[in-house]
């Protein structure tokens, strides 16, 4: 039931969407803010909310009478938007930024946003339950990882690093929306 080149692939697919690391500028604002980042409640919240729509996001799609595929085509829209958004530097969708930072803010919408969420339901289509919950598992790790290092790759980074990053996972997501486009439309 394990696939590694699956687990790969999806980890890489849920990096791309979450894009923690083209979240560092935000992450950074917030520390500034409010002067600490609880790493472990974001990310285990984070994990909590994927979790759970992965699992229960389907049963609320039946009964409004959507199927998997038709919304993981909706999905590959929101894909493809998120990856102009990161491709080209504009914003098309913009959460305001709260005065105080709590497990709201970054947890959801910042982590496990709407664009994570629609990923998890367009992954379900196409890939085994398991190897999702280790990618996800992987990527809460990595996300973790940053948020409790905002600091050190603020510093590492530079804002051309991170620039570069964002912009080649940006590239990555369109051919995954493409991609999902097209396995679920039947072409």
């Amino acid at each position: 039931m394990f696939d590694s080149k699956e687990i790969i692939t999806v980890t890489m697919i849920l990096f791309a969407v979450i894009d923690v690391i083209g979240s560092i500028p935000v992450l950074i604002d917030l520390r500034s803010k409010i002067g600490f980042i609880q790493a472990g409640k974001a990310s285990f919240a984070s994990l909590a909310i994927m979790l759970v729509f992965l699992f229960v996001g389907e049963k609320i799609l039946g009964l409004i009478g959507l199927d998997i595929s038709s919304f993981a085509i909706a999905g590959s829209f929101v894909l493809f938007f998120i990856a102009i958004e990161m491709i080209l530097g504009i914003t098309l969708y913009k959460d305001s930024v709260p005065a105080t930072a709590s497990i709201v803010p970054i947890a959801f919408p910042l982590i496990a946003g709407a664009g994570t969420l629609t990923t998890l339901l367009s992954l379900k289509a196409e890939y085994h339950d398991s190897n999702i919950i280790v990618a996800i598992c992987l990527n809460m790790l990595v996300v973790y990882l940053v948020l409790k290092n905002t600091k050190y790759l603020e510093t590492i980074l530079g804002p051309g690093g991170i620039n570069i990053v964002r912009k080649v996972f940006g590239v990555i997501l369109l051919a995954i929306a493409v991609k999902l486009f097209r396995t679920n439309a039947g072409m």
